[in-house]
């Protein structure tokens, strides 16, 4: 890890000589404890041959942590100012920075390809950014990434937890989730009204030969009306309760069951059944494209 990290004075100091000052609209919350930092690359699992992936560097607070413990460090940051000082503050050759947003990224944008995703994420789209990348880079074997603790919790519950939703279950689509701790607000500048929290993923295939936006298409039709039964949450989006029904006893779940008590491997059963059944009705995943984020 480099040996010079960034404390408050010196985060405030950059700040000023760029001239930047955090906005709520980027989610902006620079991090500027060096011994948070050290843990949040400890705890990440970095191995020496890995390609780290960040987005929303920032000052660079992070971005000099992960020079030091990998080959190579991707920067994804849209502020145009901050993308264009990052260099200077980080003068490691084996960093690339991307002046680009990171919900349009695509996969082809690396050399190399990255293997870990580390950052500590904008509040305000955590959960769409962890999501897209996932699906956009194959290559990521996981990642540690802090967002409002709120969010951290809902991403690593499991079926019956009250948090439990959508994206609950779509990043289990991808991985294997599980919370690496709290962190305060005092570490951040300007220092945020909520604790925030580490969330530690590892990649593992999907859990059924079924395509991602028919599964995803029934996830969320189950949770925008979660407190009903599946056999009526489920009825738009099967053509009609009767069909619902149908479906949900040929994948083995229960009518009454609701989304909240079921497993991602659920939910990719009931795609299945979609297509495998004989339908009675209209069924609408194989054309609609879901939400990557459903509250």
């Amino acid at each position: 890890m480099a040996d010079t990290l960034l404390g408050p004075a010196e985060i405030r100091e950059l700040a000023a000589r760029l001239g930047v000052a955090p906005t709520k609209k980027l989610g902006q919350n620079f991090l500027h404890d060096p011994n948070t930092i050290r843990r949040i690359v400890g705890v990440a699992g970095l191995r020496p041959d890995d390609v780290a992936l960040e987005v929303g560097p920032g000052l660079g607070s992070l971005t000099l942590g992960l020079v030091g413990a990998v080959r190579h460090v991707h920067a994804v940051e849209i502020d145009p100012t901050l993308a264009a000082a990052l260099p200077e503050t980080v003068t490691a050759a084996h960093l690339t920075v991307h002046p680009a947003d990171a919900l349009k990224i695509t996969g082809d944008r690396f050399d190399p390809a990255p293997t870990m995703l580390v950052a500590n994420l904008p509040y305000n789209v955590a959960v769409p950014v962890v999501l897209h990348l996932l699906a956009e880079l194959p290559t990521l074997r996981g990642g540690l990434v802090m967002v409002q603790k709120e969010v951290a919790d809902r991403l690593v519950a499991g079926p019956g937890s009250k948090v439990y939703g959508v994206p609950s279950v779509k990043l289990a689509w991808y991985a294997e989730a599980k919370s690496a701790g709290k962190v305060p607000p005092a570490v951040f500048w300007p220092v945020p009204n909520v604790d925030s929290g580490l969330v530690a993923f590892t990649r593992r295939e999907p859990p059924a030969d079924t395509e991602r936006r028919k599964v995803f298409a029934v996830v969320d039709a189950a949770f925008a009306q979660r407190r009903k039964t599946l056999r009526a949450a489920l009825a738009g989006w099967a053509g009609g309760a009767d069909r619902a029904e149908q479906v949900l006893r040929s994948a083995g779940v229960s009518p009454q069951a609701r989304g909240e008590s079921l497993t991602v491997g659920e939910f990719a059963a009931i795609a299945a059944a979609a297509n495998s059944s004989p339908p009675g009705g209209k069924l609408s995943p194989s054309d609609a494209e879901p939400k990557e984020l459903n509250s």
